[in-house]
């Protein structure tokens, strides 16, 4: 079991459908990594007793978790919503979902700016850097069932791009010169 990702083929198409080049490029998991993306399969019929998401939760200091269930049926202003969601934006901290039921898109930037789209699905967990440059949108499903896990007290701020001066932006763009050793550009 493993995620998928790959380069998105921008357009104006719907955001909800897998915007995959053709042919697609595929991003691997170690590329993935060296931007700071954590990830680990784990088994959702199990979140409420997993030994596994304890020890992920203890080892990270996740302390405190919600739960989010997205779609039409549920979610007020759903299409509203969605847009929000799908403007690129960081934030101060890590953003970490476990993906219970569903699936969706994580759109991150890699180190030149291109957006790779990562599909979260039913056993994902998945945590972005503090300071990357991402977006989410559901798929055509237009459901998914999320466990929001946080350090300490839920922070949800999202900071719209750009935001190269804010103090988490400086710290990612730095941890990645230092994990690859050569200056990057800001984006």
């Amino acid at each position: 079991m493993a995620i998928e990702a790959w380069f998105m083929q921008e357009n104006g198409d719907d955001q909800r459908l897998p915007h995959q080049k053709n042919p697609p490029e595929y991003v691997l998991m170690e590329e993935l990594e060296k931007l700071g993306v954590l990830y680990w399969p784990l088994d959702p019929e199990k979140y409420e007793n997993d030994p596994e998401l304890q020890k992920i939760r203890e080892a990270r200091g996740y302390s405190y978790m919600d739960m989010l269930d997205l779609c039409p049926e549920k979610v007020e202003n759903y299409e509203q919503k969605l847009k929000n969601f799908y403007t690129e934006h960081i934030h101060a901290d890590e953003e970490i979902r476990y993906c219970l039921e569903g699936s969706g898109y994580f759109d991150i930037r890699d180190k030149d700016d291109r957006w790779i789209r990562i599909l979260i699905k039913a056993g994902d967990l998945i945590v972005l850097p503090a300071g990357i440059y991402h977006r989410f949108t559901l798929d055509t499903s237009n459901y998914i069932n999320l466990m929001r896990l946080f350090v300490g007290e839920p922070v949800w701020t999202p900071f719209n791009r750009p935001q190269e001066h804010h103090p988490a932006r400086k710290d990612y763009i730095k941890n990645l010169t230092e994990k690859v050793g050569v200056q990057l550009e800001a984006h």
